[in-house]
């Protein structure tokens, strides 16, 4: 009994140690496996802006369906969103110049500005998935430019999230772009026209190029310098 006594305490401390090793054993895996989901989603986004600038509609569309999201952590699901809503944008932009199917076109649009919604939600701060929505409102009004209830319709959902984005980061070069078409037609006793456009790009593009320099974050956007200069242009 004396001899059952005094192990029975050493037993249960090797318990407790092989239950500490299983959850560290755990816990490793778990940080593995979110890294090696990371580094997939870097893949899959430097593919997505390759076949962006290559005008590979094909592959956009492709990887988007690729590119899944990712619940288990809110910042990493919120730039998986984004680039699932970039892809289908860009394709409808590149779309554009192919003469694509209008009804295509705006499906693509309706689509990506639900991820950019969906990365708003996960990340309200993230100004860029504001103004990627926008951008897709604003496409959209221009192919249903024929149909003033549908524009009343797109006009109402697309000036609160200007004037969120406007209020955020009133300079911030992606949305100084996204924003051009719009200042470019505005009359100017309303703060647009062209003398006005033209001058928000240049500081755009000055922003954008002071903020360059060292290794970034694929999920991070960083684009827009080229957009800017095609602008100029």
């Amino acid at each position: 009994m004396g001899d059952r006594m005094w192990r029975r305490p050493a037993m249960t401390q090797r318990a407790r140690l092989l239950g500490a090793l299983v959850v560290a054993a755990a816990a490793v895996s778990s940080a593995w496996s979110a890294e090696s989901t990371c580094e997939k989603v870097r893949q899959i986004v430097t593919q997505i802006r390759r076949a962006d600038y290559e005008g590979d509609r094909a592959a956009l569309k492709r990887l988007h369906a690729e590119l899944a999201p990712c619940a288990e952590d809110e910042k990493l699901d919120s730039r998986v969103s984004y680039w699932r809503g970039f892809a289908l944008w860009r394709r409808s932009i590149n779309g554009f110049n192919d003469s694509a199917d209008p009804i295509e076109l705006e499906a693509d649009l309706a689509q990506a500005a639900i991820e950019f919604d969906a990365a708003s939600a996960a990340d309200p701060e993230f100004v860029d998935a504001i103004a990627g929505a926008a951008s897709c409102l604003g496409y959209e009004m221009y192919l249903n430019s024929n149909d003033p209830e549908r524009l009343q319709e797109l006009a109402a959902d697309l000036g609160p999230r200007i004037n969120k984005a406007r209020e955020a980061a009133p300079g911030h070069p992606r949305l100084v772009w996204v924003m051009g078409p719009m200042v470019w037609n505005s009359p100017p006793e309303r703060g647009g026209g062209q003398d006005k456009a033209i001058e928000s790009y240049e500081k755009a593009l000055e922003t954008l190029r002071e903020q360059k320099g060292g290794e970034s974050d694929p999920l991070e956007p960083s684009w827009g310098e080229a957009e800017l200069l095609m602008s100029l242009a």
